[in-house]
Parts: C-alpha cells; sequence; structure tokens
C-alpha cells in the first residue's frame, strides 16, 4: 500500500516553525547549574548558536577512572568555542569507514585521533533567536560505534546545519565513555559499577533536563535519540528508567535492546584481567589490580587494545554493556510485557543495506553471506522482533526503512543504503564531502529532519498528520514508512520484509 505525503511546502507549513512563537536574540552566555558557558557563532552558520565541550561530570581520571560518574560542579566560566576530545575509543580497521567514508571518523577525518579522559563533555547547537514563551523541543543524540568507539566531533554527525535550517529545534551531543573504560567489568566493582557509558548518558541527560531551559529548550519536549549502539543504549535507557525516563520520546536508527545483554560480569572480569595482566597488573586480587589499572597512563591502554584488535589476535576482547539487571536485563521482553518499561513514545528503524558497513567485496558469495546475516541477525530482524513486542504491549510506535543511495553518501554503489548513511541526511552534513546533493536528497533529508523534529514537539500525533502511521499488529506486517524508496516517503505493509526473520 502506498500513500503519497504531504508536498514539501506543505510539509514546511505542517513541521516547520510555530508561529505561535515569539521570538528574541539569544545571548551567546548563558548561565548553567555548573557556571557561566560561553558559545559561538559560526560565520557560515549564523544563525546557530554552538556552546561545544560543557563538562557534565567530573573528569573520570585518578580514583575516578572505572567508577560510576560525579556532576561536574562549580566550574566557573569557560568558554565552549571547541569540540572536545572524544573519550579513549579503539578504532577497528577493516571496515568501510577505514576506507570508503572517513567521515565517521573523529576528529576531522583523523583516523588516529587523539583523545582524552577529560571527555564527560556535551555540546548544544541552538537558534540565535529562541521563543519568549514556551522552549524548543530538543533532541538529544547518542553516538554508535559498537560501545568501542565513537564521539561527538564526527564530521558528519555535527548538526549545525540541520539547527540553521529549521530554526525550530535544539539539538544536544555528549560523549561517554566506551570499551574499557566504559565497561570495564572488573570483579572489584560493585555490582552496579559495570556500565559506566550507561551510567554517562543517564548523568547527560540529567544535565539536559535541568539546563536546556537556559538555553531555549523544553525540557518536557526531550528526545533520546541514537544510532546503532547509540540507539540501543536509547532502547535499554526505557527500561533502565521506567518510571523517570526525563525524555518524552525514543529514536533508534538502527539499535535495539537485542544488541546488548549477551555478556555477563564474569566474562568481562577475564577480559580485564587479561589487559591488566599485559599492563604490568599481573598476579594480583580484584581491588588491587583495579589499583594498579588505575595508575595505568590511558594511552597504553588504548594502545594496547588497538594493536591487538588489528593484530586479530585471540582470544577476542570485548568491553560493553553487561547484564546486571538493574540497567542492562537477561528478560527484555517479559519485562516490556509486563510494564516495566517507560511509557513512551519510539520511532525503530533500518537501513536496506546495514551489513555493507563490514568487510564486503560483492564478488564474493562467501562475503555476501556474512553481509545478509549482518543485516538480517543482527539489524532487521531484532527490529521487527522489538516493534512487536511494544505494540502488542500497547507502546505506541513507529517504523521505518531507510534506502537512501546517493553518491556522495555512499561512493561504491555496493555500499547502498549502507548502516549508519541516513545520519548525513539528518543532521544536514549530506553536501559537505565527495560532491554536491542532488534535489532528491535534499528533499528527502528535509522530510526526514522535520519528521524527527515534529516528533520530538508533539509525539507521534505529528507523524501521524504527515501520513506516518502507527505500528500495530492488526496489519500484516505492521505499517512502516519507506524513506527514500523510490521517491521521498510512502507507507507500506512490512510482511515481505519480516519473512526474512
Amino acid at each position: 500500500m502506498r500513500i503519497l505525503l504531504l508536498s514539501l511546502v506543505n510539509l514546511v507549513i505542517a513541521t516547520g516553525i510555530d508561529s505561535s512563537y515569539r521570538f528574541e536574540n539569544a545571548s551567546l552566555s548563558v548561565q548553567s547549574t555548573g557556571g557561566l558557558v560561553r558559545g559561538v557563532i559560526d560565520s557560515q552558520l549564523p544563525s546557530v548558536r554552538q556552546f561545544l565541550g560543557i563538562p557534565y561530570a567530573q573528569p573520570p581520571i585518578g580514583d575516578l577512572r572505572f567508577a560510576a560518574p560525579q556532576p561536574a560542579g562549580q566550574f566557573g566560566t569557560i568558554n565552549t568555542t571547541s569540540l572536545p576530545l572524544s573519550c579513549p575509543v579503539s578504532n577497528a580497521s577493516g571496515t568501510i569507514y577505514s576506507k570508503y567514508v572517513l567521515e565517521f571518523n573523529l576528529q576531522g577525518l583523523n583516523y588516529t585521533a587523539p583523545t582524552s579522559e577529560d571527555c564527560l563533555k556535551l555540546s548544544v547547537w541552538a537558534p540565535t533567536e529562541t521563543p519568549q514563551d514556551g522552549g524548543l523541543p530538543v533532541l538529544i543524540f547518542i553516538y554508535g560505534g559498537g560501545f568501542g568507539t565513537g564521539g561527538i566531533d564526527v564530521p558528519y554527525q555535527i548538526p549545525a546545519q540541520w539547527v540553521q535550517r529549521t530554526q525550530d529545534h535544539i539539538v544536544v551531543t555528549f560523549n561517554y565513555r566506551v570499551n574499557i573504560f566504559g565497561f570495564p567489568g572488573s570483579a572489584a566493582l560493585p555490582a552496579d559499577g559495570f556500565n559506566l557509558g550507561l551510567l554517562d548518558q543517564r548523568m547527560a541527560v540529567e544535565w539536559v533536563a535541568a539546563n536546556i531551559a537556559a538555553f531555549g529548550g523544553d525540557p518536557d519536549r526531550m528526545i533520546l535519540w541514537g544510532q546503532s549502539a547509540g540507539a540501543a543504549s536509547a532502547a535499554v535507557y526505557g527500561y533502565s528508567y521506567p518510571d523517570d525516563p526525563l525524555v518524552r520520546g525514543l529514536i533508534q536508527d538502527s539499535g535495539t535492546e537485542a544488541l546488548v545483554g549477551s555478556l555477563h560480569p564474569e566474562q568481562v572480569a577475564s577480559n580485564f584481567s587479561f589487559v591488566a595482566a599485559k599492563l604490568g597488573c599481573e598476579g594480583l586480587v580484584p581491588a588491587e589490580e583495579l589499583a594498579c589499572m588505575r595508575q595505568v597512563p590511558a594511552d597504553d591502554i588504548e594502545n594496547f587494545l588497538l594493536a591487538y584488535s588489528v593484530a586479530g589476535k585471540t582470544p577476542s576482547l570485548s568491553f560493553s554493556p553487561v547484564v546486571d539487571e538493574k540497567l542492562v536485563f537477561s528478560n527484555w521482553s517479559e519485562r516490556a510485557l509486563t510494564g516495566s518499561i517507560a511509557k513512551i513514545p519510539a520511532i525503530l528503524g533500518t537501513n536496506k543495506d546495514e551489513g555493507a558497513f563490514t568487510p564486503y567485496d560483492p564478488t564474493d558469495p562467501a562475503q555476501v553471506a556474512v553481509f545478509n546475516q549482518t543485516l538480517q541477525g543482527v539489524f532487521l530482524c531484532p527490529a521487527v522482533m522489538s516493534t512487536k513486542i511494544r505494540a502488542a504491549a500497547g507502546l505506541e510506535t513507529y517504523r521505518y526503512r531507510y534506502s537512501g543511495n546517493f553518491s556522495n553518501i555512499s561512493p561504491t554503489t555496493w555500499l547502498g543504503a549502507y548502516h549508519s548513511s541516513e545520519l548525513p541526511l539528518l543532521m544536514g552534513t549530506h553536501p559537505n564531502f565527495r560532491g554536491n546533493s542532488t534535489p532528491e536528497e535534499y528533499a528527502l533529508s528535509t522530510f526526514m529532519q522535520d519528521a524527527w523534529v515534529a516528533f520530538a514537539r508533539d509525539d507521534g500525533a505529528a507523524l501521524e498528520a504527515l501520513g506516518w502511521p502507527r505500528y500495530d499488529n492488526s496489519t500484516a506486517g505492521g505499517l512502516i514508512m519507506q524513506l527514500g524508496h523510490g521517491d521521498t516517503a510512502h507507507t507500506d505493509t512490512a510482511d515481505w520484509l519480516e519473512q526474512r526473520c
């Protein structure tokens, strides 16, 4: 079934700037709970205030390494005029991101970018004019990276151009700890101390809730939005804080709770001890081992993990969210069906060619098999299951499938709508690299941007006004929104797609 959507003219009217707002020029100096932050305006984006690198937690160094985040406290007056360094990461080689699309790497295409443990900072992109009455909707973005890499300084994922175009929303992105720094699993840690990266995420959301009004945002209209591991984080967040989510909705680009929950504490504790032994902390009881690892230079830890990964050594080392039955659970579906989940709407989606981010040669049958297995087993089928579970639990849910294939985003034809390729269209960065964007690309970008903002402003009602139906189990396969599949957008039944699962 195809339902043609509103023309772009009508769409802008429906989802553009709310004419009921009365705007006033906003200041580049904003008083936050921690102190005065001074932002910057880029001359090429004159209608966007950028506050880059605001501390939301204390630096996780010394005794705070491998510990739960602590509030930033008072920092006086700071200039927030440049993007902060990302947390220590372990970049994997041999993917499309290291060969074809470096714009998804850190620090301006630098594949070996510097990082810092003093990384628990966030950035705010807000219009230069903000409403006097009420505030603007807010999208809080969680980056992906398999819980091993990522940061807010990724060229394709900087939302300034989006805010410049719409002038009716705010975007916040934040760093959180990943890999061994975010999910250490030391046997000496308390039961609630395994998933530090997820605790970072909650503290960032709490900071936004407490401060976004000062930037012109509405704390009652915040959406938590993530991609890949960030999408999984958003899904997990809904289970972790069922009674106090602080946000009014979730958006999950290519990720669900099924991406986490397979690791258990004893597995990660073994990995932590293995790394500790290689870095001079061998033969110690857990508490001594943890204390020793807190003294090892962060660069030594980061470089060891990177070299170990590049060399393809065994055993493989995984540091990602573990089941603790506090934030990460072993019974997702049961919890949803019994009401132990935030009662807020969600958008879930996948991309047509998710698996193309793995090492891929379309002429090699073995790699084609890996591609299909990745697409279905890791992304598509878990999204199908999560959508159906949410619908069965009576939770408002909207689903999409992204198929956009544009040469300045996908430089080889077989990449197609690869994992994360929708983000440049959402962030507005699609024309920045490898040539100009097509009119079709701009049209799809505009629709997606405005749909995401509409969801933040008015939840699902705004999506349904755009012709995006709520997903339910009464129709075979349910109704989903096709994005970039032959046209800008249309609805479709998903039975043909879900048969793969």
